[in-house]
């Protein structure tokens, strides 16, 4: 099995990249809109919009982002579940550590 790469360009064989490529259009996208909608929140600060306003546009940011992070890892999960040359133990454990770190 090939070693995956690590944020830090280092190796691990309990890392896992997403294969589904439906899922990563998906999630893709979602972050493309997240970047838009972030463009957006500077643009309203900068011309004196309403802090009711900003923050409406970063609650849709926030919350697109965290959509697409829960959707990496559970396709993830998925996938890990499904392949069985993947250390699903290993990965799993890590992949749950992230799914923590976002609550």
């Amino acid at each position: 099995m090939p070693k995956a790469v690590t944020h830090a360009g280092a190796t691990s064989a309990d890392s896992h990249v997403l294969h589904d490529q439906a899922q990563l259009h998906a999630i893709v996208t979602r972050l493309k809109r997240a970047h838009g909608q972030m463009g957006a929140v500077v643009r309203m600060l900068e011309e004196g919009r309403s802090c009711e306003d900003v923050i409406t546009q970063m609650a849709a940011v926030n919350k697109a982002i965290n959509t697409a992070a829960f959707t990496l890892i559970s396709s993830s999960l998925k996938e890990c579940i499904i392949d069985p040359e993947i250390n699903s133990e290993d990965v799993t454990t890590k992949l749950q550590k992230l799914f923590l770190s976002l609550a």
